[in-house]
Formats: structure tokens, sequence, C-alpha cells
């Protein structure tokens, strides 16, 4: 037997400018495709086998692509319009957005509302011409400026404190009463439904539902104060709401009563 050899000479007379046979194209170069073509029909099957996949995971509408209308025709009676689909999500979604502007606009109103109201009780309370006016004004215009029901102020005197007299919208409470109520080192106490105590209200404690406690620091030579103030609306003061105009209007009442009674701070 007689092996077959390569002829040198023979390669070398090929005629100028004849390519060599196309090599096969590489596995790896084919990878690519291939892999694409079977990861679409996996997703493809396994969406035939979970038809609810996409109502589960509706987001997924926001980053898919919809087929055309014309794309869908004789598609197939069970075929659903994704389009339609994304046009509904987007509806809800603008519907939600629209009722969060609303509810964000009647928040805005109503803190305006507020800081509106605390504004005009403190100008009242600086325009107070006396200690006595003062006072009436915190029983009789905060009451209205506020929408409230009651305001008093609650002292809590000394056991050897001579009986004072009796001024509208001032009340004395028992030793202890304001650190019972707002705890120690507390300045505000907000209570959405709370039934009205006549140790803090007086007469007009049948008419509270809703209440707010504010401790006054007058001066260092004042026994504990409070400063109550009632609502019949239940839900009119809430512990979620802020504090601040509250603690303005409290610091207002505390820099007065101090001028008018001359004490120290």
């Amino acid at each position: 037997m007689t092996q077959n050899r390569r002829d040198p000479a023979a390669e070398d007379q090929k005629p100028a400018g004849a390519r060599k046979p196309a090599e096969p194209e590489s596995d790896t170069a084919q990878a690519p495709l291939a892999r694409q073509a079977i990861d679409a029909d996996l997703v493809a099957a396994y969406l035939r086998r979970h038809p609810d996949f996409l109502a589960e995971r509706a987001e997924l509408l926001d980053v898919l692509t919809a087929p055309t209308r014309p794309a869908l025709a004789g598609a197939g009676r069970g075929v659903v319009d994704l389009q339609q689909a994304m046009v509904e999500r987007l509806r809800q979604e603008n519907d939600e957005l629209r009722r969060s502007h609303e509810d964000l606009l009647l928040t805005l109103r109503g803190n305006q509302n507020v800081q509106s109201r605390i504004q005009q009780a403190a100008l009242a309370l600086l325009r107070a011409r006396s200690f006595e006016h003062l006072i009436e004004t915190v029983a009789t215009d905060l009451t209205a400026m506020l929408d409230l029901d009651i305001v008093t102020i609650c002292v809590e005197p000394s056991a050897d404190a001579p009986s004072p007299v009796r001024t509208r919208g001032v009340l004395r409470v028992p030793q202890g009463t304001v650190t019972a109520l707002l705890g120690p080192g507390k300045t505000i106490r907000l209570e959405a439904e709370m039934p009205g105590d006549a140790t803090l209200f007086g007469p007009a404690a049948g008419l509270v539902q809703s209440q707010a406690l504010v401790r006054l620091a007058v001066s260092s030579a004042t026994p504990p104060t409070l400063l109550a103030l009632g609502s019949r609306h239940p839900g009119h003061f809430e512990p979620s709401q802020g504090t601040e105009l509250l603690s303005f209007l409290a610091q207002v009442l505390e820099s007065q009563l101090r001028a008018w009674l001359d004490l120290p701070e």
C-alpha cells in the first residue's frame, strides 16, 4: 500500500490569488445566536405554562414593548391587547397621582389655615392692655380664633398658697397634675378622642371630645402651669400633628404673663 503524501510542488503550483476553502464557523461564534434562540424559546414556553405571569407582575408592563394592533390581527381569540393593559395601568397611576395631589393640597390648605389662626391668636395676646385683659383674651378670643370650645389656664399652686380670686379661664388643679398628664420633661400632649376632665375645663368639660395640653414655663418663681385647649370634635387634635405652632403660641403667652406679673424668667 502507498500512503497519500502532500506534494509541496503541487502546493506551490496553485494559481495566484486562489483562496483556501472556508473553514466551518466555530461553535463559539454560533453560541450567542443559539443561546438567544434557546432563551427566547424557554421564555415563551414558561409563559405558556404560566398564563397569569404578567397579571401577577404588572410592573413589567412599564418595560415591555407591546405589539402593534395590526400585528395582533388573526393572532387568535385568546390574544390580550397589551397596549390596552398598559393604557389601563397608566390611567390607574394617573388616578392615584391625582388623589395624592388633592390630598397634599388639602393638607397644605389646612396647615395654612391653622398657621393663620395661630398668628391671629398670638397678635391678640400681644395686644392685651392688662393682665385681666390677657386672661380674658385667652378664655374668650382664643376660643373663637382657634375654632375651639374651651381654653383654660390651669395652675398648680403650692399647698400653703392663699385661695385666689376666681377668674374666668384660670383653674386651680391639684399638685402633680401637670406632670401626671404630660409626663416628666414633655411639654405637649395631643389627644384625638378624650372626654373632657372637669379639673381642666370646669363646667365646659362635657363638651370636650379632643384636647391639647401645653406646659407653660412662665417663670422659675411660678408653680407648674398648663394651657388646656378643648374641642367638641373628635380628631380635632391628633398625636401625629406637628406641635411647632402650639409651642409658638405658648411661648407668646408665657412672655406676656411674665411681663404683666413682673416675673423673672
